[in-house]
Order: C-alpha cells, then sequence, then structure tokens
C-alpha cells in the first residue's frame, strides 16, 4: 500500500540522497509498493499540476530525483530482482539497485551488466547507456534491456518490447527516463567462466602507455582508469580492470597491465560483481557534497593528456577524482542508430568528479575545479547537468530529433520535464 510522506523521519530519509550537496524539499513523496501506486501518483500530479520526479536509487548528482516543491515517486520500496537461470533474464523492480541486480544474477551463477557502482538505481542506469566494468564483452546497460513495464503521462501502464512499442524501447535504451516511469525491466544476464579484477596504482607518467588496453584490448577486458588520491596521501593514477573470460588468459592480461610501470600499489585477483560495487560504493559513500562534469575523448593524445594531468594535478579535495569509463568490444559495434545511446566509436568518457565534505569553507573552488576538464569536448547525457541542454543534444546527434519525436507521442503534454533531458 502506498504511503504519502510531507514532514517527519521518513519524509527526511527519502529526501536525503547520494549528493548531500541536493537539498530539494519535494511538497509531497508517495512511497510506492507496486505499478498501482505509480499509476496513482502520476495522475494526482497531472491533475493538480504538480512537477513530477522518481526516485529510484538517488544517486543523480544533480539531484533530478526530487521535485522541488512538486510529487516525487519513491520507487526505493520496489526493489525485487528475479532470475530466471533457464534463459538468463531477469525481471528487476524499477527501484532496484545495482547491487541488488548484481546479487540474484550472482546467486544463480551469471553476471548482470550494471555500471561501477552498487548504489545506483539499475533503471536510470540503464535508461541512460550504463557504462561498467562488463561493457566491453555484453555492451553497455541499455544494449542488455530486453522490455520495460512504463507507466505513460495519462497513468496507463504499457509494455515496451521488440512487437509491442519498439519505439518507445529504442528510446529507453539510452534516452534517459522522460518519457515514464519504468516500473519493471527485464534484462540480459550472462555466463562468464571467471572475473578476474583489482586496482594497480602508479605514477601519473603511466598515463600515455594506457590507451591501448582501454581503448583496442580484447572485449574480455575492460579498464577503467584515472585520477585519486592513494592510500598513502599522495596523487595517484589507478587502473582498474575488469577480466570476464577464460581465467588463465585473463592472468596474464592483467600481469601485463601490473607491468606498465613501477606500481604504487597492485592489487589483481579473482573477484565478484558485488564485491567490485561494494569498493566503489566505499570510496563515495553518500551524505558528502559532489559536481560532476563529463566530456567524451576518443583517445589520449597529447592534448587530452595535458588537460588530464593539469587537472589532476589541481585537484582541490583530495576526496576528489578524474575516471575515464571505456568504450569498446561489442559495446562499440552496436549500431549508432540501433539505440537512442548514439556514440558508438571507441571512446573514453571523462567523469570529473568533486568531492567535499559537508561544511567546507572551499566549496566554490571545488566546483570551479570541475571545469579543469571544459576545453575537452562531448559528454555523456546521463551525467551532464540540468542547465547543459545543448551538449545533451549534441550528445545524442541525429538521434535527438527521433528522441523528441517518441517524447512527443508518449509525453505530449510534458508531464515528465526533469531538466538536462530531452
Amino acid at each position: 500500500m502506498d504511503e504519502m510522506l510531507t514532514a517527519g523521519a521518513e519524509y527526511e530519509a527519502v529526501r536525503t540522497i547520494w549528493n548531500g550537496a541536493v537539498s530539494r524539499r519535494p511538497l509531497a513523496v508517495l512511497r510506492c509498493t507496486d505499478t498501482a501506486d505509480v499509476q496513482s501518483g502520476v495522475r494526482a500530479a497531472r491533475e493538480k499540476g504538480l512537477p513530477l520526479s522518481v526516485r529510484g536509487g538517488g544517486h543523480d548528482w544533480a539531484g533530478r530525483a526530487l521535485a522541488d516543491g512538486g510529487l516525487t515517486l519513491d520507487l526505493s520500496p520496489m526493489r525485487q530482482v528475479s532470475v530466471d537461470p533457464a534463459t538468463a533474464i531477469a525481471t528487476v523492480a524499477g527501484g532496484a539497485t545495482s547491487a541488488d541486480v548484481a546479487t540474484a544474477a550472482q546467486r544463480a551463477g551469471l553476471v548482470a551488466v550494471t555500471g561501477t557502482a552498487g548504489s545506483v538505481g539499475m533503471a536510470g542506469l540503464t535508461l541512460g547507456g550504463g557504462y561498467g566494468p562488463l561493457s566491453g564483452r555484453f555492451g553497455l546497460a541499455a544494449d542488455n534491456l530486453l522490455s520495460a513495464e512504463v507507466v505513460l503521462a495519462d497513468g496507463t501502464l504499457l509494455t515496451a518490447d521488440e512487437e509491442h512499442d519498439p519505439e518507445l524501447l529504442w528510446a529507453l535504451r539510452g534516452g534517459g527516463g522522460n518519457f515514464g516511469v519504468v516500473t519493471t525491466m527485464r534484462i540480459q544476464l550472462h555466463a562468464v567462466p571467471a572475473i578476474l579484477a583489482g586496482m594497480i596504482m602508479f605514477r601519473f607518467d603511466v598515463l600515455p602507455q594506457l590507451e591501448e588496453s582501454l581503448l583496442r584490448g580484447p572485449d574480455e577486458l575492460t579498464v577503467q582508469a584515472g585520477f585519486i588520491t592513494a592510500p598513502t596521501g599522495e596523487p595517484a593514477l589507478f587502473v582498474a580492470p575488469t577480466w570476464c573470460g577464460d581465467p588463465a588468459a585473463g592472468a596474464q592480461v592483467l600481469q601485463q597491465l601490473t607491468e606498465l610501470g613501477e606500481p604504487l600499489m597492485a592489487q589483481v585477483g579473482p573477484a565478484t560483481m558485488t564485491d567490485q560495487l561494494a569498493q566503489i560504493d566505499a570510496m563515495f559513500p553518500a551524505g558528502r557534497h559532489v559536481k560532476i562534469g563529463t566530456r567524451t575523448v576518443t583517445g589520449l593524445d597529447r592534448t587530452v593528456q595535458e588537460t588530464l594531468l593539469d587537472a589532476a594535478r589541481a585537484k582541490t579535495s583530495p576526496l576528489s577524482a578524474i575516471s575515464l569509463h571505456s568504450l569498446h568490444g561489442a559495446a562499440a559495434r552496436v549500431p549508432a542508430g540501433a539505440t537512442a545511446f548514439r556514440n558508438r566509436t571507441p571512446h573514453l568518457m571523462v567523469e570529473t568528479i568533486a568531492v567535499w565534505e559537508p561544511g567546507d569553507p572551499n566549496e566554490d573552488r571545488h566546483r570551479a575545479w570541475v571545469r579543469g576538464t571544459d576545453q575537452l569536448p562531448g559528454g555523456y547525457p546521463n551525467l551532464l547537468g540540468p542547465e547543459e541542454t545543448e551538449r545533451t543534444a549534441a550528445a545524442f546527434g541525429p538521434n535527438a530529433e527521433r528522441l523528441l519525436a517518441a517524447k512527443k507521442r508518449y509525453d505530449p503534454d510534458l508531464v515528465f520535464h526533469a531538466p538536462g533531458r530531452l
């Protein structure tokens, strides 16, 4: 049964999301336990003319999970995940996190294509694209979306799949959640021989040697890299590989990565997806203040290297980081028009993450630091800020027009109007 919250401890808990810098206050929060609750909430917001938002994992750094002065549909009670081992298909409720899905898949001896953090909502990740440690072999999270139950702006429910409303399914595969509320998804899971993963840290001078592994390695290898503060307190270049194939071949590949330079530390070996997700959650816990910038580059040429190194050296908080997410392999072989997520040229998505503790007097400096990578091109729509509408449209390229047509068809009155989304 649904529950309407307007004040009190439960209201404050729902209003508190991953980014502690977000202080929006919805007029009301509807805690949804099933699809019928979502339908009621959508109809109520429309009838009363209230701004409407959907809270899944609550991990969007810009706070789009909360409708300031409006109605927020809280899907976090809807976290059920069921797995059919015979078909390797998971049925995922709209409030499930990546960790929920990875755990259910692991129990069935399978893996799910998730992002890098376990606390991220699986629906939000998938609808926006979803770079992750298995993307080289199995594509983006969006590429593994088989169907979705969607509550439309008039409160009706439909199922989008390849046979029914395929245009909506196309839009949901990377076009964002601005077409309706996804209450259930069916996603493809996978069997792998083994997962090997870990963390290697180097000094900055190893950066030029990473391009081959990041963009032209085998499908089974997906490498995330970037700049963080090492446990010793010194700045470091991190390399976080994930291998999802033959374990003997993987051990050799990961050993070669440790030999790119003199490691400050190296811990690689057998791993699980759930452990990997938990490690990232521990590095970036909820409650800290965050601002994120995003760019995309096709390689590590001199200009890109200099920009990244300058930004890494200028870091204003030891909690901040720069992360390079790789799109290569299977994710790069999907035709550009096959899904709403268009950029299928092998590339690195640059995520500049400013993080600081509440009350830090240097907040303005931390926010300004994110702009240090502004001279680089591109951007990932799932991370672009609410004001970056032109860059969002540019990221979708020719797919933007088709997305706008889908928006007009499925939400002509703009009931769903999260800023920064098409």
